[in-house]
């Protein structure tokens, strides 16, 4: 496949922030519309980005773009598994999830889902794709061998979010509007716990720390909350930016990244399973909210475009957004 190169800024002289965290890369993708959420395919090196109504596929380590997935109106996730051969995408217009080969990026089916198929979720325990359908509060299984759905689940609640794995049986999902984490058996579908995330508000990224059992939750009122999860238990909350859509763990430095879209990444160590600082905050750019890691180089990538003027109110569109400038959606690459 051919590769098509993209603007490639390389930072090599970039002010080290605290905990020599640096802005590696920024490449200029362009093209017009919004995103979501973006997924590193550690395995074949692949980056997925949600972009208006298609996915772009770029090489993970040298940004070099791959391809384009297209059609898939109203993207929202990826999760790619080389291993068999298989990615899947949230289609929130279609209330579907799209299916692709992970050589050829073509389409090889569509699964119906839920209301407003938003984030997913792979769990190799069950061996089944969770699919966060973000109205009606719903779950849908599909299993990864017959593209099958297996079922749909309702948790409660309006607006379903991320989701994360213990990798034994038990998957977590933030539920928005509630507050709420709900915790399901990852085989049998049935609702286990009900935990409050007070005194965060209105949950949205999801991380877990599998060894020590905890769970990290990102919430609109600029907190990240840390519960148990084995018990839903209360241990902590940390201050981070506005904003936030997405959180991501990184076992061996045993550090939490938010990504809020106020244009910062604030970086929370685990001091210990009951204390936690805040060791820096790195600057991005504004719109900048959602996050993933590459398990590999255990670098962290974010994406965003520029803002132009926002238009006046009207009774048509009471909160109107900041225009996105064409041909400036980019992608950045952070790292040691």
């Amino acid at each position: 496949m051919l590769l098509f190169f993209l603007g490639v800024v390389f930072s090599g002289n970039t002010q080290n922030h605290p905990g020599n965290l640096n802005l590696i890369k920024k490449t200029i993708i362009g093209g017009e519309g919004g995103w979501d959420y973006l997924s590193v395919s550690s395995e074949d090196r692949h980056l997925y980005l949600s972009h208006s109504n298609q996915v772009e596929v770029l090489n993970v380590d040298t940004h070099e773009k791959i391809g384009v997935i297209s059609d898939t109106k109203g993207v929202h996730g990826i999760v790619a598994l080389p291993k068999v051969g298989k990615g899947f995408i949230t289609s929130g217009a279609t209330n579907s999830v799209i299916v692709f080969d992970t050589k050829s990026l073509a389409k090889v089916a569509e699964i119906p889902a839920g209301e407003n198929p938003d984030a997913l979720l792979y769990d190799n325990y069950s061996k089944r794709i969770f699919i966060f359908n973000h109205k009606g509060g719903s779950v849908t299984a599909i299993d990864i061998a017959t593209l099958k759905p297996l079922g749909t689940i309702t948790l409660g609640g309006s607006a379903a979010e991320a989701g994360v794995t213990d990798t034994k049986g038990t998957i977590y999902v933030n539920l928005e509007d509630l507050s709420e984490i709900v915790t399901f058996d990852a085989k049998t579908l049935e609702v286990k716990d009900r935990w409050k995330v007070a005194p965060g508000e209105e949950p949205t990224g999801l991380a877990i720390d599998i060894k020590n059992n905890l769970l990290f939750s990102v919430c609109k009122n600029k907190k990240m909350v840390v519960l148990n999860s084995k018990n839903g238990e209360f241990i902590a909350d940390i201050p981070i930016g506005s904003r936030c859509d997405g959180v991501v763990f990184d076992a061996p430095s045993k550090t939490a990244y938010s990504s809020n879209g106020e244009g910062t990444i604030t970086v929370v160590h685990e001091d210990s399973p009951t204390q936690f600082s805040v060791s820096e905050t790195i600057k991005t750019d504004l719109g900048a909210r959602t996050i993933a890691i590459d398990p590999k180089t255990r670098h962290i990538f974010t994406m965003t475009a520029q803002y132009g003027e926002t238009p006046p109110k009207t009774e048509e569109n009471p909160r109107p957004r900041p225009k996105i400038l064409p041909d400036s959606f980019a992608v950045y690459e952070f790292g040691k």
